[in-house]
């Protein structure tokens, strides 16, 4: 293995895994493998890039960072030359963590400063510029992003937003230095680790910018950043000879389908006003998951019965609707409900003889997926920007889309569904 990621989230993982496994055009990737949740086991001898999927990014830091460290043991036994630390490319955090403590404790770890941190992914919007977080053409926080019901993003000064999380000064790369070329991010990289500053924020306005970074952190032992912070990396491996380009073959699997709406972000909620107008669907009613009236079986008892017309059930809701419930109810116990009802559907639907699934939102993935407990998945074809098909192993695979709030186009939930199934 030569690439080992950390991912604070499921859809994250799955995010930087297409990432690293799609490599740069004309390149081709690295042999990739997630794995769901800490291996207890050695990795196949045949994986150069292998993704370690968290559900650290919303608990306590210092569990995050005990869990990181973990996976930082793991990775390095089973030979990683360089480690990412991958966190969401809207920098979802707040200002007690966790981005920064995990960044820092892996630091430390490796004993390495001047370390890069880019959430970056320009084929989704996010770009970063002094220091600055936008997303498409607002600042993070006016883009919504400061209604998210667990991180509120408040604050589009990403320096100092990690500012509050870190122990020492947070350095910077503006963009002007990117564009002068690789040697030059290389050189102020260095004079950040000279001046003793561990985290440094990096700007990236383009692919080509990513590209550059990548190129300027080859030999670093840590990068941190979202998905796009891998563009570059495999190429570095793939030049020097360490790596071939070559990546496993996917074939789909057909079968009864699924789709688990979870996520409350504009582009989900679009996703999911389209979807039902041409497909059942079934709108959770919290209030009743809440009070015990709607159970795990309720969803799969309308799933199944409309198995075959790529039926929908979702939570999803508006800003105001879902801060309602949490002042009603409290966050943590509307999470925790929800996410426990989702990951109960999903493991009665597997048991069932689902074969093709669809989760929207990194927290209801996670819940779902950990919940499923499929071990490693095998990287296929790239659905849209950031979200690839990823096929469970064994005689029996299920085949998974794992979406991000905010990702995906209009039509994103019929477009996974033919993905799953190798269309």
């Amino acid at each position: 293995m030569l690439i080992g990621v950390i991912a604070d989230d499921f859809t994250g993982a799955s995010d930087i895994a297409n990432t690293l496994s799609k490599g740069l055009p004309g390149q081709g990737g690295l042999r990739t493998t997630q794995y769901l949740g800490l291996p207890s086991s050695a990795a196949d001898p045949s994986v150069e890039a292998g993704v370690v999927s968290l559900k650290s990014r919303s608990i306590q830091a210092s569990d995050a960072v005990a869990q990181s460290l973990a996976a930082l043991e793991w990775l390095l036994a089973q030979g990683c030359e360089q480690i990412v630390f991958k966190y969401c490319s809207t920098f979802d955090s707040t200002k007690e963590g966790n981005i920064g403590q995990v960044g820092e404790a892996l630091a430390q770890a490796l004993g390495v400063k001047g370390v890069v941190a880019c959430p970056a992914f320009p084929g989704a919007g996010r770009t970063v510029y002094q220091g600055h977080l936008f997303v498409k053409d607002r600042l993070l926080n006016e883009s919504g992003l400061q209604n998210h019901p667990l991180n509120p993003m408040t604050d589009s000064d990403i320096r100092r937003w990690l500012g509050y999380q870190v122990q020492s000064k947070v350095g910077h790369v503006a963009a002007d230095d990117v564009r002068c070329g690789a040697d030059a991010v290389a050189q102020r990289l260095k004079d950040a680790a000279d001046a003793d500053q561990t985290m440094v924020i990096v700007d990236a306005i383009s692919d080509a910018d990513l590209v550059t970074i990548g190129k300027a952190v080859a030999g670093h032992r840590l990068v941190t950043g979202g998905s796009g912070i891998a563009i570059g990396l495999s190429f570095n491996f793939i030049e020097s000879g360490r790596a071939n380009g070559n990546g496993a073959a996917f074939v789909g699997t057909d079968g009864p389908e699924a789709i688990l709406a979870g996520s409350c972000s504009g582009a989900t909620r679009e996703q999911v006003d389209i979807h039902k107008s041409a497909h059942p669907a079934l709108a959770i009613d919290v209030d009743d998951v809440m009070q015990g009236k709607t159970t795990a079986d309720d969803l799969v008892a309308f799933l199944r019965q409309h198995e075959g017309s790529a039926p929908l059930v979702y939570s999803s809701g508006t800003p105001e609707e879902v801060g309602l419930l949490q002042r009603r109810f409290g966050r943590e116990a509307v999470a925790r409900m929800l996410d426990a009802l989702f990951a109960e559907t999903a493991q009665k639907l597997v048991a069932g003889g689902l074969r093709r699934l669809v989760v929207a939102g990194g927290e209801t993935s996670g819940a779902v997926v950990s919940a499923l407990d499929l071990g490693a998945l095998t990287i296929g074809p790239e659905i849209d920007p950031g979200v690839p098909v990823l096929l469970s192993q064994g005689e029996q695979p299920i085949a998974l889309a794992l979406k991000s709030g905010n990702f995906g186009a209009p039509d994103f939930f019929t477009k996974a569904l033919e993905r799953l199934s190798g269309q």
